[in-house]
């Protein structure tokens, strides 16, 4: 079992030859995408006033995110011109004269761009997600001196026995979890008001919150209303959690979350018809873009082998990874918006991308094992 684990000299080979043009590939493609981010350093110490180093930090937390999504770039970059330099130099000819199969030559290559799609999905899933708070926590407190929490934050849940509920705070104290100013309407079934209570804050306790210093006005069915201005607490259930309330009011776009924080947010009830379309894909997706390194190694295999001897290597082979990658994510954005519109098929469309252009390298590559 170890010694079928071990890489042969074949394997060690390739893999060699692999991460110099995937290192290249990856500062390229991570200097095309940071430029914006770059200039965002200017304009937040320009427009915003912001310390140089807080602009910088801010920077530094972005790159999470980039690499994230330039790691399958960098793996299609990498490949294409590794092949491409062994093609050229008719390496690829000799191995396969020596006796040993297409395939089992790119076996390495596959197996790097697998674990490469791993990697991206745990810097996905733990390390973007984390990046992205202390980005966020920087541009709150030291650019902008306010707080994320300091915002409208709306909640509605259904009632027993029918109508809803809907509770909106203008704040939220993270140290005690307590919403602050609240104003909590009810409604019955018809959709008529039947409860306002207005209070200075909310406190989580025992699954449920207590609110504190509450008026509250009673819309009675005779149309009468019944005033109470000084009632001292008030249980009520508002239907979500403080570490649901937490996550949904840090973070507004769901492909800065972990696919966790996402599921989590979808259970809260608290979404939209058009905000739970967007996450759901987006939880699909992220699940499946990761593999897009595997993906594109495949792809790769076929088109670097196409180069013949000559120069220009390298420019043709970023010119044709920009062109993959390019019809790739057209691709996933068509099937994005297919996803959205036809829920119950989220997860197979996230998929679609990676299922067409699989099979077209995997046909590519069994065409190039047969000359």
């Amino acid at each position: 079992m170890t010694r079928s684990l071990r890489l042969g000299i074949l394997d060690r080979y390739v893999i060699s030859e692999l991460s110099g043009p995937f290192l290249v590939g990856l500062l390229a493609f991570t200097s095309l995408l940071a430029a914006n981010e770059i200039l965002n350093i200017g304009k937040l110490i320009t427009n915003d006033h912001a310390p140089l180093w807080a602009a910088i930090e801010i920077f530094l937390w972005s790159l999470p995110s980039t690499t994230v999504l330039v790691i399958p770039m960098a793996m299609l970059l990498g490949t294409l011109l590794m092949l491409q330099r062994l093609s050229g130099e008719s390496e690829i000819i000799a191995m396969k004269a020596g006796g040993i199969a297409l395939m089992r030559i790119v076996l390495p290559i596959l197996a790097c761009g697998l674990v490469m799609s791993f990697v991206t999905l745990a810097m996905q899933e733990w390390v973007q997600p984390f990046a992205q708070d202390q980005s966020t926590e920087i541009e709150n407190t030291v650019i902008k001196h306010v707080s994320a929490f300091n915002r409208d934050l709306t909640v509605t849940a259904p009632l027993p026995g029918g109508g809803r509920q809907i509770s909106v705070a203008t704040g939220y104290d993270t140290t005690s979890q307590a919403l602050l100013n609240v104003t909590l309407i009810q409604y019955d079934k018809a959709n008529a008001p039947t409860l306002v209570a207005f209070a200075n804050k909310a406190d989580f306790e025992a699954n449920q919150w207590n609110l504190t210093d509450v008026s509250t006005y009673r819309f009675n069915s005779d149309g009468t209303v019944t005033q109470q201005p000084h009632t001292p607490s008030l249980v009520v259930a508002l239907g979500e959690t403080p570490s649901g309330i937490m996550q949904r009011i840090k973070h507004d776009d769901p492909e800065q979350m972990s696919r966790s924080q996402i599921a989590q947010i979808i259970a809260s009830g608290q979404l939209t018809e058009n905000q739970i379309r967007k996450y759901v894909m987006t939880y699909q997706e992220k699940l499946a873009r990761p593999f897009a390194c595997f993906v594109f190694a495949l792809l790769a295999v076929p088109f670097g082998m196409r180069q013949t001897r000559g120069g220009g290597n390298a420019s043709l082979g970023f010119g044709l990874a920009i062109g993959i990658v390019f019809i790739y994510y057209v691709v996933a954005t068509i099937c994005s918006y297919f996803g959205e519109a036809l829920l119950p098929t989220a997860m197979f469309w996230a998929w679609v991308p990676n299922l067409l252009f699989s099979f077209f390298g995997l046909q590519r590559v069994r065409m190039a094992a047969m000359t």
